[in-house]
């Protein structure tokens, strides 16, 4: 269960979306892909730029903070909530708006339920509401079947092309 921080909770946020994937990958193959941020933009296309701040990365940890821009827009991480194989989380801010975005993975049996959810509260958040949560939920359920795919190819160690 994801702990929203008060102020971005989903009943709080302007906008509030959640996506759901079931697959048959496991934790332990989904995860070394979710944490390699270096790689996020050959899965997910609204990820550019993206550069760790006063850290090499490739992976995430706790606290790491990193730059890039998503939905067209600059926006600084850090990372909130680091369970290996289970949940992250981190807080988002740029341009007047900020957000928290979640994901847990969780096997049950032979299928692994990946979720991810995303709040925002600011100026454009309130002001574009459906716009956004439309292009959250469309945009991040294309993240989760990308994360899906890469974790059948192997580990991001080894793997050196994602096929489209």
């Amino acid at each position: 269960m994801i702990a929203w921080p008060d102020d971005l909770r989903p009943e709080v946020a302007s906008v509030h979306a959640r996506n759901v994937l079931e697959t048959d990958a496991s934790p332990e193959r989904i995860w070394p892909w979710l944490v390699r941020a270096s790689r996020w933009h050959e899965l997910y296309s609204n990820c550019r730029r993206l550069r760790f701040v006063g850290e090499p990365g490739p992976d995430l940890r706790a606290g790491t903070k990193f730059t890039w821009w998503t939905f067209g827009v600059p926006v600084t991480t850090v990372i909130d909530v680091f369970v290996p194989y289970e949940r992250l989380a981190w807080r988002g801010e740029g341009l007047g708006a900020r957000g928290y975005h979640a994901w847990e993975i969780e096997r049950a049996g032979a299928v692994t339920r990946f979720v991810t959810e995303e709040t925002q509260r600011g100026a454009a958040p309130r002001l574009l509401r459906a716009a956004i949560r439309r292009g959250l939920l469309h945009f991040h359920q294309r993240w989760l079947e990308g994360l899906a795919r890469a974790a059948h190819l192997g580990h991001p160690d080894i793997v050196k092309e994602i096929p489209t």
